[in-house]
Parts: structure tokens; sequence; C-alpha cells
């Protein structure tokens, strides 16, 4: 039995604060796209980082978006996951660049070329869920029981 549990926007963030992968949710004029990406956190927002001329380069910015991260133990039965919305800009200011970089939040992509866009989605929304296996029997039950 799994029982789902809404996650406060505190877990939400201390559950994403390392930063790691992600997917984002943005839609194009060929309809919805999902990119996986990693990304850091600072303050309210996610930061991460692309190309000017990719897809999201070009179309994420000034857009609305949500992007979605959880964490999964098929051993455990365990899992979260956290989504947050929010508008897509982009950072242009090179102090505010050169500022991220020396606190370690520059997100330094997976993608091999250069990726020179640094993109901020400060969220609106981050709601979050965890689920689990329930303990059903917190007493060991004798192996000749099971066993048959």
């Amino acid at each position: 039995m799994t029982i789902p549990r809404e996650l406060s926007e505190l877990e939400c963030v201390q559950l994403i604060q390392s930063g790691g992968v992600g997917r984002l949710a943005f839609d194009t004029h060929e309809g919805l796209e999902i990119y996986p990406l990693n990304f850091a956190v600072e303050g309210r927002a996610i930061l991460f980082r692309t190309t000017a001329y990719s897809k999201l380069g070009t179309r994420v910015p000034g857009t609305d978006v949500a992007f979605e991260v959880d964490h999964l133990d098929p051993s455990a039965r365990r899992g979260w996951s956290v989504v947050l919305k929010g508008r897509a800009e982009v950072i242009e200011e090179p102090a505010e660049v050169d500022m991220l970089r020396e606190l370690g939040k520059e997100t330094r992509p997976w993608a091999q070329g250069a990726r020179r866009l640094y993109v901020r989605v400060p969220w609106k929304e981050i709601t979050g869920r965890e689920v689990g296996e329930e303990w059903v029997n917190p007493t060991p039950v004798p192996a000749h029981q099971w066993l048959g």
C-alpha cells in the first residue's frame, strides 16, 4: 500500500536545493516540449544554461514553464516529486552571471558545446508529493508462517 503525502514549500525547496537534473516543460508552436537539464537553485528560482539559438534559448525566455525534479528508490518503493511553475527569464547582466559563478550556481551543463545563455525561472508556485510503501506489519512474521 502506498501513502502519498503533500510536501510543504519548505520541504520542496530542501529537496531540490542541491540541484541536479530535472525536466523543463514548455509550449511551442509545434506543441508541448519537455527537456531534461541540469540546474541549480538560487533563492526562489532555478537556474540553467543553454545555447542562445536552441529551442530552449529561443522559445523559453519570457514564457511560462513548469519544471519537475524527482527522486525514486525502486528497491524501497519510495520517491518524491517537486513541480514548480514560473516565467523563464534570461540573465543578461554580466555582473550577475559573475556573482552566480562565484557562488557556484552557474550550473555547468552536462551537454557538450558552449552554453552561454543563463536562464532563471523564479517560481510562482512550488508543490511536491512523496509516496512510499507503508509498513503494514511492524511485528516480524516467523519464517514458518510465510514459507508455507
